[in-house]
């Protein structure tokens, strides 16, 4: 008994309590959501389990000393052997659609969830490593080479979605990182001429109405944007107090496909209206404020840049999802973080949470020596 006592109280000291707490509320938001609709949700009593474990993880990660990450030779392995689970998806992955997951009977795995861990964990200590010389272009380069290297397996599955967040973490880290921007805008000048000239000479008119189909869903009701349509009616029909629990008629009588997942904002929105999202909205806001609180006060720039490629990260989630269940951005199939169905992207963050809480917990302010070797890579 002294024994679980005792492990009880570390995982109370452990544990950031204004991170669980928001995480707590929008995990249940989410599983009510998906429970509102029929009698038996099988996606409901699977999501139940998937919290549980999560949270568990989430406890153990945080009384577990995290600066091992910091060792060239851990990320690396992590980079390589990610790479090679991506290439293994299109060798036994599914045979039709997005080669994203493997099938392992009563449930699937995503790795591509914990692939953009893996980078956010590169990132920094590849940025962390090289502050003083970040000026340089050719971490830019470098970076990008990573970075590049998982997009283009992401995309070819294809998951378009996830190939974006891949972009969006070196993005948001590249801002945050200290490189120069006239270097960066450069870069972008460079992929946006080299864009217009496949526009222009190589696509072809098939070709650039998918293109136009995907950026601009809503011209396309009867297609590419049915989903989309029905999704903003969703949230519109919600008004100002919503028309409660289990009486969302978009989801209920099916026009909103995939309320449990892709569009599982909208499905929220019409049961809880204005005000839910609102009290929804100041959660998530205390969640992202906690991350970055916690990540400025980082005992070196590997653990400050980790925080910030962890926002950058839960951050293009959010935005995108709600930006496509209102019609604002393509349907790409991004989930809500802590609040869409699924294992691998629950377990993924918040393992993630649990690390940054372990660094918070572990970090102690970093010495000079340790700092230069960070710089030369001897650690």
């Amino acid at each position: 008994m002294s024994y679980m006592t005792a492990v009880v109280r570390k995982i109370i000291k452990s544990v950031d309590w204004l991170i669980v707490g928001p995480l707590i509320f929008i995990a249940l938001a989410g599983m009510i959501t998906m429970n509102s609709f029929v009698e038996e949700s099988h996606f409901f009593n699977r999501q139940i389990i998937w919290v549980i474990i999560s949270l568990l993880t989430l406890f153990l990660a945080s009384m577990i000393d995290w600066r091992f990450l910091r060792r060239s030779g851990v990320i690396v392995t992590a980079f390589l052997a990610s790479c090679f689970i991506l290439l293994l998806l299109f060798g036994v992955g599914p045979t039709k659609g997005a080669r994203s997951w493997f099938d392992l009977g009563s449930f699937a795995f995503q790795p591509v969830d914990f692939v953009k861990l893996v980078l956010v964990v590169l990132l920094a200590k590849y940025f962390g490593r090289r502050h003083i010389e970040i000026a340089n272009v050719r971490h830019i380069l470098v970076s990008g080479f990573y970075t590049f290297c998982l997009f283009v397996l992401v995309f070819l599955q294809p998951d378009f979605g996830s190939a974006i967040i891949i972009f969006l973490i070196w993005f948001g880290m590249v801002l945050v990182s200290g490189i120069s921007k006239k270097h960066l805008i450069a870069v972008f000048l460079v992929g946006m001429i080299s864009f217009g000239g496949l526009w222009t000479f190589v696509f072809q008119d098939y070709q650039k109405q998918r293109i136009s189909s995907f950026i601009h869903p809503l011209t396309d009701l009867q297609g590419a944007g049915y989903n989309a349509y029905q999704s903003t009616i969703a949230v519109g029909s919600g008004e100002i107090f919503g028309k409660g629990v289990g009486l969302g008629s978009q989801s209920k009588l099916k026009f909103l496909p995939e309320y449990e997942t892709d569009f599982i904002f909208a499905a929220f929105s019409e049961e809880w209206g204005f005000v839910g999202v609102v009290i929804l909205f100041l959660f998530y806001a205390i969640l992202f404020w906690r991350i970055l609180d916690i990540s400025k006060k980082g005992a070196s720039n590997f653990e400050i840049l980790f925080g910030m490629g962890l926002t950058t990260l839960l951050f293009s989630h959010f935005v995108i999802h709600v930006g496509m269940n209102v019609g604002l951005l393509p349907v790409t199939g991004i989930t809500m973080p802590f609040m869409s169905y699924g294992g691998s992207h629950l377990l993924t963050e918040f393992l993630a949470l649990g690390i940054l809480m372990g660094m918070k917990n572990y970090g102690r302010p970093t010495d000079k020596i340790t700092v230069k070797n960070e710089i030369v890579g001897i650690v």
